[in-house]
Order: structure tokens, then sequence, then C-alpha cells
């Protein structure tokens, strides 16, 4: 869950929520009862770096592939020329 920051625009108190995104935007002030509170835009608290999160997510996505090229090329080298897999 996404922690929001909210500001009073009547007494400028300042407090973090923990929220669903679905979840309805805080609008009481608890400092002054103020139906005041604006959220605040905030930078996002983490960072994605490297080459890409699908790059690190799901490694080994080549190796299915590979695996499958091998698998042909055993089946090719371990039947003859006559059977049915390699007639055209």
């Amino acid at each position: 869950m996404p922690i929001y920051e909210y500001r009073c625009e009547s007494c400028g108190h300042e407090l973090e929520a923990l929220q669903k995104m679905s979840d309805p935007l805080l609008t009481e002030c608890p400092e002054c009862k103020q139906a005041s509170l604006k959220k605040a835009l905030t930078a996002a608290g983490f960072r994605l770096k490297g080459s890409g999160w699908y790059e690190t997510d799901f490694k080994g996505g080549k190796k299915k592939s590979e695996d499958k090229s091998s698998n042909s090329d055993s089946k090719s080298s371990s039947c003859s020329s006559g059977c049915g897999c390699h007639s055209s």
C-alpha cells in the first residue's frame, strides 16, 4: 500500500497515511479538526535500477527457448533419416 502525505491548509499540520489506492482521501485534520487536508505531491519512495524490472523478474526466459532448440537438435541426431519426423 502506498504512503500518502497530507498537509492541512488551515494550520499547516503535515501527516503521512498508509492507504489503499481505492480508499477515499482524508479531509479532516487531526490537529485542528478542520476539513482542510489536501494530499501533497511527493516523490515516489522507491527507485527502479538496472537494466529493467522485466529482465530481472523473468530470468530464464531465454533458457526455455534454448532448451527447445537443443531438444530438436538431439531428436535430429538420435533418429534416422527415414523416420517420420524428418519427412518433408
